[in-house]
């Protein structure tokens, strides 16, 4: 087609490259970021530009010197988000909504936003497991039903029809832009904040008798990265995919295990109904849930092969490649011994 036909013929030399928009440049966003160039097959620079939104002018740094273009711009603020209308063909969407209520603003901010122009070929957007709620101890995929009726829940189900609805929606008519709902567990890496049970395991905090006990899922961080971009590229048309590893383990025996493999006490074991008097709210919350979650989707549909199949190979990888404390005594990378 010549390029005075083509819709990017008219822009600039600088907006013809394919540009990907990242919201929310926390810990997962930056090691999307790292990850992009292998994972997608592509680079940045001449051949793709990658934009990244931030709130935080001290962030700015931070997301250039991982190659991206920071974007000044605040989710709860819309009018300064009218810049972002046409502006990327992919967009991944990883702000956490804010607030007490059962509604996601920010979502709806950014949706309005992006609709203002010719809309991306593909968002994707990070949601929670917990939107399924209690399925006690059941194999739950992406069809089962949403039990969960807790705030922090809610707005990410409000989140994900708002971005569903304007998916289908035919926007600057074109074809429906294809979506992808990523709906993620408990994130782990022994490189992020809190990205391990050591904390807890130091601080003592029980976990439920054997009795009680409920099932927990688990991802590595860098997974989701890579899982994150594989939606981007393979996402099937307004899909929900769940982003987790293949582990099959109650809470109580993980934390027993991360207990042994850390060399620290493991963790005492109550009922739920003394956790009730001995637990706050948040920490109650994931004890009242139990759900074990399908990924055949993740791997026949994003192609995607774990690095990290399990937690418990995840943790003992981490502890391989960082200096920590792993059966009582430090392990330097590159060790073999745990």
């Amino acid at each position: 087609m010549p390029s005075n036909q083509s819709p990017l013929g008219a822009l600039p030399a600088r907006f013809r490259r394919p540009r990907l928009l990242v919201v929310g440049c926390g810990d997962v966003g930056l090691r999307v970021l790292r990850e992009l160039p292998a994972a997608a097959g592509l680079k940045p620079g001449p051949q793709m530009r990658v934009l990244a939104l931030t709130s935080s002018a001290e962030r700015v740094a931070v997301l250039r010197a991982q190659g991206a273009t920071p974007l000044l711009a605040n989710l709860d603020d819309a009018h300064s988000l009218r810049r972002l209308a046409g502006l990327a063909q992919r967009v991944l969407h990883l702000a956490p909504p804010l607030g007490t209520g059962p509604t996601d603003p920010r979502t709806r901010n950014l949706l309005h936003a992006l609709r203002l122009r010719s809309a991306p070929l593909a968002l994707v957007y990070g949601s929670t497991s917990g939107v399924y709620g209690n399925h006690h101890g059941a194999l739950v995929r992406e069809t089962s039903t949403l039990h969960s009726a807790t705030p922090r829940a809610l707005r990410r189900i409000d989140a994900e029809r708002n971005v569903r609805w304007w998916g289908r929606s035919s926007l600057g008519g074109g074809q429906p832009v294809r979506i992808s709902i990523l709906r993620i567990p408990g994130i782990y890496a022994g490189d992020r904040a809190d990205g391990t049970p050591q904390g807890r395991l130091r601080k003592g905090t029980p976990v439920l008798a054997a009795h009680d006990d409920v099932f927990t899922n688990h991802i590595h961080a860098d997974d989701l990265a890579r899982a994150c971009i594989a939606a981007l590229w393979r996402g099937k048309l307004q899909r929900t995919v769940n982003v987790n590893d293949d582990t099959r383990l109650k809470m109580g025996d993980y934390f027993d295990w991360a207990a042994d493999l850390y060399g620290l006490p493991r963790p005492p074991r109550i009922t739920r109904e003394a956790a009730q008097t001995q637990l706050p709210a948040m920490q109650l919350s994931f004890m009242g849930e139990s759900r074990q979650m399908d990924n055949t989707r993740l791997k026949r549909e994003l192609r995607l092969r774990l690095r990290y199949p399990t937690v418990v190979q995840g943790l003992q990888i981490d502890c391989l490649h960082s200096v920590v404390y792993c059966a009582g005594r430090p392990v330097q990378a590159g060790s073999t011994s745990l």
